[in-house]
Parts: C-alpha cells; sequence; structure tokens
C-alpha cells in the first residue's frame, strides 16, 4: 500500500487523498496465494469484491474486512486492507467495535451460515438490531465446508452428511428472514457466479448507512456441490430466479409466471395469464418489513427463489427506527 500512502500523505497535492480513477482492483489485490478448493465459489466472490471495491473512492487503508472461522474466514488474507481474522461466530462483534470506534473506516464483515448462524447467531442478529454502520456478506452454501463436510444450520431437512448419517432432522434456519426478524434496514441475496447481480447488490449495499445484509448463495463443489443449481445455472435459473427491482412487477420465467396475491392475502406464485395484473405484486424495497418477511424464500430448494434488495429502509444508524412493524406473521 505504499502507492496510496504516498498519495495520502500529499502525493496527489493538496487533499491527501488520491483521485477515485487512479484506484484498481491491483490495489485491494494483496500478495497472498489464494488457497480455497478449485472450483470453489469463493474465488468468484473474491474477485467481484476486489474489482469493486475502487468503484467506492476509498482507500484500502480506511477500510476493513473482518471474517471469523471457515473458509470464507481466509477473506482477510486476500484483500489488501486492513483486516482481522476472529475467533468463530465473533466477527460481527469485533465489527462493531472497529466501527463504532472508527465511525471514518468502511467496515466489512465476511462469514458463512456456519460461523455467522450457528456459534455466531447471537452476535450477527443484535449487530444487525443496532443498525451499526457495517455491511455484512454471508457466504451460504448450506454445509460445514472447512471441518469436510458436516450439516450446517441452513442444511435441508433430510441431508446426509458426516454428522447426520441419517439424515438431518433440524429445520434449516433461513438467513433472510432471520435477518427481517432482527429488524435489519438493508437485506438482500444475490448468487456468486452472477458477477453483474452481485456486483450491483454489493454496490447498493455500500451506499446504505447502517448494518446491510447480504446473503450470497455460494457453491461448495467438494462437499455441497449442485446445492443451487436451480438458480445458478443457466438453463435452470432462467425459469427460477426472480429478481427483486424496485418499482417494478415481481416477474420471472421470462415473464410467464409472477408474485401475485392470492384470494387470501398470501403471496402466491401464479402464471401471468391466471391473474389480475391489479393482484401481481410490485417490488418497493421501502415497503413494510411485513411484505418482505412474506416475499422470503421457502426453505424447499427446489422453489423458485427471490434475489435482489430484499428491504432497504430510510432508518440509517444515526437516528431512531420509526419503521411500522409487522403483526401476525407465521
Amino acid at each position: 500500500m505504499s502507492d496510496v500512502e504516498n498519495e495520502q500523505n500529499g502525493g496527489n497535492g493538496g487533499n491527501g487523498q488520491r483521485p477515485v480513477g487512479i484506484l484498481t482492483k491491483k490495489d485491494f489485490t494483496s500478495d497472498q496465494e489464494v488457497r480455497w478448493c478449485p472450483g470453489c465459489g469463493d474465488y468468484a466472490i473474491l474477485a467481484t469484491v476486489q474489482a469493486f471495491m475502487p468503484e467506492l473512492g476509498i482507500t484500502p487503508d480506511n477500510t476493513v474486512f473482518v471474517s471469523g472461522i471457515g473458509c470464507s474466514g481466509r477473506f482477510t488474507y486476500y484483500m489488501d486492507t486492513y483486516g482481522m481474522h476472529g475467533i468463530h461466530g465473533r466477527a460481527p462483534a469485533l465489527a462493531t467495535g472497529i466501527a463504532t470506534a472508527r465511525p471514518d473506516l468502511d467496515v466489512w464483515v465476511v462469514t458463512g451460515d456456519g460461523d455467522g448462524l450457528s456459534i455466531g447467531g447471537n452476535h450477527l442478529i443484535h449487530a444487525l438490531r443496532r443498525n451499526v454502520n457495517m455491511k455484512i456478506l454471508l457466504f451460504n452454501n448450506q454445509i460445514y465446508g472447512l471441518t469436510k463436510g458436516q450439516y450446517s444450520p441452513t442444511s435441508e431437512e433430510g441431508k446426509v452428511t458426516k454428522s447426520t448419517p441419517f439424515g438431518s432432522v433440524d429445520h434449516p434456519f433461513n438467513p433472510i428472514a432471520l435477518a427481517l426478524g432482527a429488524e435489519a434496514t438493508f437485506v438482500a441475496r444475490t448468487v456468486d457466479n452472477d458477477r453483474q447481480h452481485l456486483m450491483q447488490v454489493l454496490r447498493q449495499a455500500a451506499a446504505h448507512r447502517g448494518a446491510a445484509f447480504v446473503e450470497i448463495y455460494q457453491n461448495c463443489n467438494v462437499f455441497n456441490d449442485g446445492a443451487f443449481d436451480l438458480i445458478r445455472e443457466k438453463p435452470q435459473g432462467v425459469h427460477n430466479q426472480i429478481r427483486l427491482e424496485h418499482g417494478k412487477p415481481i416477474l420471472f420465467d421470462e415473464d410467464n409466471r409472477c408474485v401475485a396475491v392470492g384470494d387470501n392475502g398470501r403471496l402466491i406464485l401464479a402464471g401471468v395469464d391466471d391473474v389480475s395484473p391489479d393482484d401481481i405484486v410490485v417490488h418497493d424495497v421501502h415497503g413494510r418489513p411485513s411484505l418482505a418477511f412474506a416475499k422470503r424464500p421457502s426453505r424447499r430448494a427446489h422453489r423458485p427463489t427471490p434475489g435482489g434488495i430484499r428491504l432497504a429502509s430510510g432508518d440509517d444508524c444515526r437516528g431512531p427506527r420509526n419503521r411500522t412493524r409487522p403483526l401476525g406473521l407465521e
């Protein structure tokens, strides 16, 4: 980071800040050998984040990445920024201290479904409810990868692993529902191999002042390969990805199907020709949290799955919340 530090010390001839255009992916790429399993979805996420960071115009020495334990924990070593590789599940707590002590820093948390939702679940929900100004990226591969293939809090019921040889009997956590339940002010989902969509979500998360929660479906090709093929692979994804775009009707399957309000007031998946245009839901990222909760994905992996910005409230970390609280949710 010597070039960056030189610019900050006045090398730019004035305000000590580097012009945005000078920052490149190289400025955020460390000299450490990337050591994940060949074909791991983490490679795609890392490359996208490194390419995206220069857009923010924030120098690496004003950026902090904090991670916990798991395959995602290696992320901090590969970013040429300040970083902290913490103990299991405590990344949100560590990041809370950094963000509150140094509000001038750009703080990012990288965690996984095991690290963030099992031993770290308590720290995650409190970081979200406190609305600390940090961005939390949760890599969800529905398995414990670093410890070689045990079931995780997001593994589906019946999942056969080394720790559940007769199939898991646990109901999986729904990360999106969990974040909404903790009253997070920014909730989104994306997928590892869709660079354009991932970068779009990161861009909006970075612009949000407060706690931004982004779940990233990440393929573990060694211990849980193909878990998200329904939406990751183009032949199937075109029919099963439900792209949520603010102000637009929620259509999918090449605009042949939609999310609509059913007769009982519940949201349903239906053919566009089978419902009134007035019943098709128009996505509103600033709308009622109860509607965002209703659009949470099913636990069942064979169902079409929403992706995009679920909720982005106007609340920020500088003032009190003033939101309608959902009632009567199942």
